[in-house]
């Protein structure tokens, strides 16, 4: 399976889940001096302290290339748009320091789907760069064509700070025959590194270029795509068949309106694997800890069938955006005040913030229905993880939910037309008021299988199972209100005053 070569939106994801990235950009060398015309583009949301998120490179005075997975990875995952506190830092070695930085007004995707469609995307930035561009190829490198590729991409298998190198590392190795690399688009990629990915692009390396000599100037070949697996070359994005869509873009012939932006006021996201929404009830107060709403399923150990997890102490980073998704504010969670995966798939987490600290920094706080949605009424899903606003209308309430050993009760079933993916596991079902939350998403059905992962199949009050391939499933939540911590901040309850209706 190939996998794009980009450490995802962003988090601590390591914190939940194993990650087994390659390591290095391997068999390579810290660089000796800095490539002007190459660098790093930093973003917020980067889990580095330096900010850097992917390799660049200029292309044209106020233009720089990176890979088009790095631009539509954004919150609403626009094709085109004007990104929040997006730089580039370019000519330095170290990607926190040195260099010239340089604001980015804007991104232009070639695809909104670019591992499969072409993966390019171009940086407008605020100013011209006082470096000369990069040179382009006039034609496609043959196999066996020696080149060098740059990057700061991880050098360990874990996303912590001792795995993020400071330094700029280059390798020379060569263009691959296509059969080399796995899943490969012979037609506009290239495969570049060893034969054994002993010298190779790595995680965190997406964008960066490889180079080759015409004489004594660099020319950009391709830059860093995606990797089959650890012991392969690297797929890169061959720079000369899109030669023609940058030309356009950096001239002006082509300009494409900015993608429309659904309003993803509120929506969070756990760790980087999950949504959910902070909610509030009739219970709680101000100056009380904030609750996260979720899936039972996002809690870093599931909890087992029948079993009920609750007051657990757990830290774990969350965000919450604006109207565009941005970051609004970053906290933590504190503890699990209740998740189950049995009768539904629900957990609320008490946050480190309370919902008055919140407030003063312009978060949307939803509120938890004290009823359940009906069949036929509209709604919507707000996924931080889709990066979409789902409109959406319940067509029906499922007796029994039936997944992987998990039975679930009275689960919604969307119409065919709502297709929340992988990703939005834990986002609100909001009310057209679009303040009430009466649900949250959960699952799919994706290949047709009865009752396996990610398969769910429908159980009637007879025991009769139907399968709906493509379905997808949401929790209710009424039973929640009494899941309010009924505390102050100074005199917790004991754990174990936890109401019975959080199960």
């Amino acid at each position: 399976m190939r996998k794009a070569l980009l450490a995802t939106t962003f988090a601590a994801l390591a914190t939940i889940t194993a990650v087994t990235p390659a390591q290095a950009i391997r068999g390579g060398v810290e660089a000796p001096a800095a490539y002007p015309f190459s660098g790093s583009l930093q973003r917020p949301d980067s889990p580095r302290a330096d900010g850097h998120t992917c390799g660049v490179t200029l292309v044209a005075p106020t233009w720089a290339v990176t890979a088009g997975h790095c631009t539509v990875r954004n919150p609403s995952q626009a094709q085109v748009g004007k990104p929040r506190d997006w730089s580039v830092r370019l000519g330095t070695l170290d990607a926190g320091s040195g260099g010239e930085v340089i604001a980015v007004e804007r991104f232009i995707t070639y695809s909104p789907n670019p591992v499969h469609d072409g993966d390019i995307g171009l940086l407008k930035l605020k100013r011209p760069a006082k470096t000369k561009p990069v040179a382009l190829p006039d034609t496609r490198p043959a196999e066996g064509t020696q080149t060098r590729i740059l990057g700061w991409g991880m050098t360990c298998g874990r996303r912590a700070p001792e795995c993020y190198p400071q330094k700029l590392r280059e390798a020379d190795t060569v263009i691959q025959p296509a059969a080399a690399c796995d899943g490969i688009y012979a037609d506009r990629e290239l495969c570049v590194g060893a034969l054994d990915g002993s010298v190779a692009a790595t995680n965190m390396d997406s964008g960066g270029p490889a180079l080759v000599r015409d004489g004594d100037r660099w020319v950009m070949a391709g830059l860093v795509s995606g990797s089959g697996a650890d012991d392969r070359p690297v797929m890169y994005t061959d720079v000369h068949h899109f030669k023609g869509w940058i030309g356009d873009v950096v001239s002006g012939r082509l300009n494409p309106p900015d993608t429309p932006v659904p309003n993803l006021e509120g929506a969070a996201s756990l760790a980087g694997v999950c949504s959910g929404s902070v909610v509030r009830t009739s219970r709680t107060r101000e100056n009380d800890p904030a609750l996260l709403l979720t899936n039972g399923h996002c809690v870093p150990e599931r909890p087992a069938p029948g079993q009920t997890v609750t007051n657990v102490p757990i830290t774990l980073p969350v965000t919450v955006g604006d109207q565009q998704g941005y970051q609004q504010v970053a906290t933590e969670t504190k503890r699990v005040v209740s998740a189950t995966m049995t009768g539904t798939d629900v957990a609320l987490f008490e946050l480190k913030l309370t919902y008055a600290q919140l407030r003063a920094k312009g978060v949307k706080i939803f509120k938890l229905a004290d009823r359940s949605a009906r069949p036929g009424e509209r709604v919507d899903i707000v996924s931080s993880g889709n990066g979409n606003r789902f409109k959406c209308t319940i067509e029906a309430v499922v007796p029994h939910l039936r997944e992987e050993g998990y039975t679930q009760d009275n689960a919604y079933r969307y119409n065919p037309e709502c297709t929340p993916v992988h990703g939005g596991s834990g986002s609100p079902i909001v009310l057209q008021d679009g303040v009430t939350v009466v649900g949250v998403h959960s699952t799919g059905n994706d290949s047709g299988e009865q009752c396996t992962a990610n398969n769910p199949c429908e159980v009637a009050a007879d025991g009769s199972v139907t399968v709906h391939q493509g379905a997808r499933y949401g929790q209710q939540v009424r039973h929640l209100a009494a899941c309010a911590p009924a505390r102050t901040p100074d005199r917790p309850r004991s754990p174990a005053a936890a109401p019975r209706g959080c199960a």
